[in-house]
């Protein structure tokens, strides 16, 4: 399976690059691609003094939608209509967003487009045959760059194509101790989404460092 990482030179998709480039064919993409090469040259040499096999790539944005087969949109909200209106070719593909729409003032809050959810608003702005999948969306982002960390998260993953969604699960638990939980269609990514906010407010009140999530 190839994946590209749309937005990939920051802590989300550095450490996305990371934690998948030993299993899957992982394309890199930034807005400069030079920047993208210079990121899987860092993660190339963490890997392999770790003693372990990758396969990166690093490439521009466009690039990496064009040879991938799923697509990871590691955006900050502000600049995801900008990215995916400068980018074509998600047809047929499936799209994983971990994005959040959050505002600040003197806490956190979720602050969703018209669409009511980041996932609606990316399903409107592709292609119809492109299936949108929200998932990672309640991890903090430095937890995936520390790869002596474990990630023993719960995954929500909401898709209204449930092999897709099946797909996209099988993904997320392939990833250190993540485990996917099916939380239902797209319709539904506002209250994941939503959670991100919560989280960042419990963990700067009460002194907890990347607050994640876990059903049990």
């Amino acid at each position: 399976m190839r994946i590209g990482i749309v937005g990939g030179t920051g802590d989300i998709g550095e450490g996305m690059a990371l934690r998948l480039s030993t299993a899957h064919e992982v394309v890199v993409g930034s807005r400069e691609a030079e920047k993208a090469v210079a990121s899987c040259t860092a993660c190339e040499e963490i890997l392999t003094g770790r003693g372990l096999e990758c396969s990166l790539l690093g490439v521009g944005n466009q690039a990496a939608v064009d040879a991938a087969d799923i697509i990871v949109l590691a955006l900050p909200f502000k600049h995801v209509a900008a990215t995916l209106g400068s980018l074509r070719g998600f047809e047929d593909k499936i799209v994983i967003t971990p994005v959040n729409p959050i505002e600040r003032s003197t806490h956190f809050y979720y602050a969703p487009p018209p669409e009511g959810s980041a996932a609606l608003m990316i399903k409107g702005m592709l292609p119809e045959s492109t299936t949108v999948c929200a998932a990672f969306n309640n991890i903090a982002a430095k937890k995936w760059k520390i790869l002596d960390e474990v990630l023993d998260y719960s995954v929500a993953v909401c898709c209204d194509d449930e092999g897709v969604k099946r797909q996209v699960m099988d993904l997320v638990n392939g990833i250190s101790e993540l485990k996917a939980c099916d939380a239902g269609p797209l319709a539904a990514a506002s209250m994941v989404e939503s959670v991100t906010p919560l989280l960042l407010n419990v963990g700067r009140l009460n002194k907890m460092r990347d607050a994640g999530v876990r059903f049990v």
